[in-house]
């Protein structure tokens, strides 16, 4: 994209690991100042490490409200304003309605949806003062139905229509809200949700039927199109929950 985004500032959630980190390295890349947000400070500085241009590295919980808060804070405070907001983190867990329990579905809220929502609304004043815009990375759940993932699925479904009637709502004010909904991908969520290893390349090797065009996601191709949405070159473009799924959510394999 040829430094589109040169002395612009976004804030990317997740930015340890997975789509977060490479969606931060590409950003970064592209000109702009980054503001890399997740839990774990030495994993935060490991990305730093790898990557040029003028970051900041914000040690957060998005499901705290104070975090949230700082997150905010402390960007301004680095770099005078914002651009882009870039919600990356997320979770995933296995369970049925007959199994799931409050408290896990409480958890996938909190970090899917309430998170996004809570850094969306405190972002929206500095986003508005400079035209600026948001993308959120939902999932190919958010619009297909998928057994054994109940919370997920509709935690995603319902990040997408937040996604929609913010979009609406910031339209005249000149903020664009987009969102991506990517299929399987190679990261750490899968693992973090519970997979061990075993079951997890099984899960792979799997999806390559699962997913028309016969393979799984890497997170850089993931990363190119939250870029995409989040440049002049998507200027026209709100509102979207994006399908990048290798086709997956043309078809009702699993």
């Amino acid at each position: 994209m040829n430094k589109e985004f040169e002395g612009k500032v976004v804030i990317v959630t997740g930015a340890s690991s997975g789509i977060g980190r490479a969606t931060a390295t590409l950003f970064a890349g592209e000109g702009a100042k980054v503001a890399l947000v997740g839990r774990n400070k030495t994993a935060l500085d490991q990305v730093v490490d790898t990557i040029s241009g003028e970051t900041a590295t914000i040690p957060a919980d998005v499901t705290l409200e104070e975090d949230c808060g700082r997150i905010i804070r402390d960007t301004i405070g680095r770099f005078s304003k914002l651009n882009v907001l870039i919600n990356a983190a997320g979770i995933i867990a296995n369970g049925t309605i007959e199994n799931t329990t409050l408290q896990q579905w409480d958890d996938m809220f909190k970090i899917n949806v309430r998170s996004v929502f809570y850094l969306m609304h405190l972002a929206m004043p500095h986003l508005i003062e400079t035209k600026g815009n948001v993308v959120n990375v939902s999932s190919v759940n958010g619009q297909r139905s998928f057994p054994n993932v109940l919370a997920y699925c509709s935690s995603k479904a319902a990040l997408d229509h937040l996604t929609r009637c913010a979009a609406l709502e910031l339209a005249s004010k000149g903020v664009r809200v987009n969102a991506v909904c990517p299929g399987v991908t190679v990261t750490q969520l899968h693992r973090r949700g519970g997979m061990n290893e075993a079951a997890y390349q099984k899960f792979l090797e799997h999806s390559k039927e699962t997913h028309p065009l016969g393979r799984v996601g890497s997170a850089e191709e993931i990363a190119q199109l939250i870029c995409f949405l989040a440049s002049p070159l998507a200027s026209w473009i709100t509102g979207v929950t994006y399908l990048i799924d290798g086709g997956r959510g043309q078809t009702c394999l699993r």
